[in-house]
């Protein structure tokens, strides 16, 4: 189910659209098992996923000034450590906040004219995961500079709340799940095992979740005739919308 925490900010307006960009086979994924996957942080391209900000460490010796000095060195050293980790145990579901659907978009996400944009909304994506069993967290990205700015301690989804801002042009919205590594016996950090293999399948409402499917620019006919059987085939009437990139231009 999705929950409160005050480090995840809702957009401003909650029914603004929401797109996810993925390729066709995806989106028979979703429909066949109702599950909205969440691939773990580690496998993104994006090699600052999960980081701090250099100003994080340069700040680090004032900002727990209070320890000891015979401890702070090792704690600060594990505070590296642990961050290194944290990536293999969150799993995050990107979505692309936008009133329109974005050329970029299309051209970032998809290599071939055979795939389709999951046009939602926040408040749908939030109702459609109520019966979901993970605890799932919902906010915007915030974009900050990584060479400047300081970026909040003390809560491990700050590494995953925050990107660069050479990324603001995603827009990004996240649903987030996290699985701590606690071991059985002594419930503290157990970083040899692993909680989340791949990525995880949260149950999710198709009803709830699908508010129109766009067809990649210039896909073939048969997309949306096979798109369009599909849904039927599942119950679902959303509207299925040929890309307003594909339009004549007027003189």
């Amino acid at each position: 189910m999705v929950k409160e925490h005050p480090n995840f900010s809702p957009p401003s307006d909650s029914n603004i659209p929401i797109w996810r960009y993925v390729d066709f086979t995806k989106f028979i994924h979703l429909l066949e098992t109702q599950t909205l996957f969440f691939p773990r942080a580690d496998s993104f391209e994006d090699r600052f996923e999960g980081s701090f900000a250099k100003l994080n460490v340069i700040l680090r010796p004032q900002i727990y000034s209070m320890i000891p000095s015979e401890k702070s060195e090792s704690m600060l050293k594990n505070i590296s450590e642990h961050t290194r980790q944290w990536r293999r145990y969150t799993a995050i579901s990107c979505w692309h906040m936008n009133y329109h659907e974005s050329a970029a978009m299309w051209k970032l996400y998809l290599k071939s004219d055979e795939g389709i944009a999951i046009r939602s909304t926040y408040n749908k994506l939030e109702a459609s995961l109520k019966n979901a069993t993970e605890d799932i967290y919902i906010g915007t990205v915030k974009y900050i500079n990584y060479a400047t700015d300081f970026m909040p301690e003390g809560n491990i989804f700050n590494l995953f709340t925050h990107k660069r801002l050479s990324f603001a042009h995603e827009q990004e919205l996240r649903a987030i799940i996290h699985h701590s590594p606690l071991s059985d016996d002594t419930n503290s950090l157990d970083f040899s095992k692993d909680t989340i293999v791949g990525g995880i399948n949260a149950k999710v409402d198709l009803e709830s979740l699908l508010d129109s499917i766009y067809l990649a620019p210039n896909s073939p006919k048969w997309i949306q005739e096979l798109t369009e059987a599909i849904l039927r085939r599942y119950n679902l009437d959303a509207p299925v919308i040929q890309s307003a990139l594909d339009e004549d231009p007027v003189y």
